[in-house]
């Protein structure tokens, strides 16, 4: 349990978790809306949704199926790239995974800027482009989230397992509650993030990015303060 929390230097991991699971929800709702009926981080649907495109020969969706997981792929494996093998020692959130982030973040603010440039319908080429770009941040944050290793045992994107885990957890009680409130909050969380999009769409659908990138930069900043505060605390002890 105290691993999961992580050490006094390391950032609070549940409610940073909670804050990207929120983007994930408000990003997968723009790219289902308005990318071509996928998603940018549920590949498991994108490949049923395949399945679909192959039965009814609807080229259409096939390519934006098969586009939002080869960017998904490009995503994670750059983040694996940069975070490196899991640690099983040390902080819980190490730098590597914050510079994931920040990449993410980057990937995100370009993903934003071909939104408002479409008046938040885009087509075309623009569809495609946005898509791969809300894709690859999607998979960014998902090898972030494998790069803390198995001590946080967190996901933001894919959230299958979390909500067996929540299940398991009242089915048989045998988990820490700790973890089954965790799992929940996230499950919430990502409903909230889909949620507080779509209605977005409906008002002020330019400001839908702003949602996950909002959510980035106090992700990012709380990470950066802990980042300091461990580095200024090893120049004291010496």
């Amino acid at each position: 349990m105290s691993a999961a929390r992580g050490g006094s230097g390391d950032p609070p991991l549940g409610a940073m978790a909670v804050l990207l699971a929120f983007g994930s929800g408000a990003v997968d709702i723009a790219s289902f809306t308005r990318l071509g009926d996928v998603f940018s981080s549920v590949m498991t649907g994108n490949l049923v949704l395949l399945g679909i495109a192959i039965a009814r020969a609807s080229a259409p969706l096939a390519v934006h199926a098969l586009i939002a997981i080869a960017g998904y792929i490009v995503g994670v494996a750059a983040g694996s790239r940069i975070a490196g093998a899991p640690r099983t020692r040390g902080r819980l959130w190490p730098v590597r995974v914050t510079a994931v982030l920040l990449v993410e973040a980057v990937v995100l603010a370009g993903f934003a800027a071909g939104w408002v440039a479409t008046d938040a319908r885009p087509s075309g080429a623009w569809q495609l482009a946005l898509l791969v770009l809300a894709s690859v941040g999607m998979g960014l944050q998902s090898a972030s989230m494998r790069g803390l290793g198995s001590r946080a045992k967190v996901s933001t994107t894919y959230l299958t397992s979390t909500l067996i885990g929540v299940v398991e957890g009242f089915a048989t009680g045998g988990r820490a509650r700790v973890f089954d409130i965790r799992g929940a909050a996230l499950l919430l969380a990502v409903v909230a993030g889909a949620a507080a999009g779509g209605a977005l769409l409906l008002v002020v659908p330019q400001a839908l990015p702003l949602l996950p990138l909002a959510a980035l930069a106090i992700v990012i900043g709380t990470a950066a303060f802990h980042h300091r505060a461990v580095r200024r605390s090893g120049c004291a002890e010496k």
